[in-house]
């Protein structure tokens, strides 16, 4: 196999997987060229890493498609008739919007930034130290009463700031996402959901708009052979980890990403100081 195909093969093995664990997979696609020495700057750029987020905004509408199929039409009856009507598939359709608006907002913002500066391995390791320790504390104090239906205005926007720090790698969307959940009162089981429905939005946005300048021709070093198996790899590494997740969290607690969040950060430390 072609080298650049089996990396995007491993690179969309590794998104699908951690998009949705609490490991962070932005985190992930920076740190497995750095830990392996691929030097293929297409492999390892934030264009690439995006692209493969196709494969799993894919996997989250295929997973949670009757959801979708339930929330789209409650949020466009709440336009027509200007009522939630006590409904809650209404009510949560815009708790997600509100959800959504904070992090395409810095996204935007901050996408420049994002493109270079904190694109770094040293800076992953603390971030997923930082995540580990927020994780933890989250699993342990949050009240665990609330559900995915009451989810207010006020939690929705903090839920969304939360989302947005994500833009920092090494931070995971899904980690950062459910531990406010959970800081929130969610159970584990509707932290977990609420975070992949809150997420489904802005990453197609991002999808969208890294897609946009491939077609355009902006993004060197693209072949679509490397496309397709980044994301048909991501795709279905990311179902196999949407269900493990939610099968996984209505019996256990999250501390072992929290372990392996730590262990993966000594690794890293300790092949920057071997090199």
């Amino acid at each position: 196999m072609d080298s650049q195909l089996f990396q995007a093969l491993i690179m969309g093995i590794t998104q699908g997987l951690t998009e949705f664990l609490p490991v962070s997979s932005s985190g992930h696609l920076i740190l497995v060229p750095y830990l392996f020495g691929w030097t293929d700057p297409f492999i390892d750029s934030l264009a690439f890493s995006v692209v493969l987020h196709a494969g799993t905004l894919l996997a989250l509408l295929v997973f949670f498609r009757d959801d979708w199929l339930r929330l789209i039409p409650a949020g466009l009856a709440t336009i027509r008739d200007r009522s939630f009507r006590g409904d809650p598939e209404r009510k949560l359709a815009w708790m997600l919007v509100l959800s959504t608006i904070p992090a395409a907002i810095l996204g935007v913002l901050l996408n420049d930034i994002l493109e270079s500066a904190v694109r770094q391995p040293g800076l992953v390791a603390v971030t997923l130290v930082v995540g580990a320790a927020i994780l933890w504390l989250a699993d342990r104090w949050g009240a665990r009463t609330r559900r995915t239906e009451d989810v207010g205005p006020g939690i929705a926007i903090g839920l969304g700031f939360a989302q947005a720090l994500a833009l920092i790698p090494g931070v995971s969307r899904s980690g950062i996402s459910i531990s406010a959940a959970l800081f929130a009162g969610l159970r584990r089981v509707d932290a977990v959901r609420y975070s992949f429905l809150m997420a489904t939005p802005i990453t197609a946005a991002a999808v969208a708009w890294e897609g946009l300048k491939l077609v355009r021709g902006e993004v060197a070093g693209a072949s679509a052979g490397v496309l397709i198996v980044g994301v048909v790899a991501s795709f279905v590494a990311g179902i196999l980890a949407i269900g493990l997740l939610l099968r996984y969290v209505r019996t256990q607690t999250f501390t072992i990403f929290v372990i392996y969040r730590l262990v993966l950060a000594a690794v890293v430390v300790a092949v920057f100081l071997a090199r």
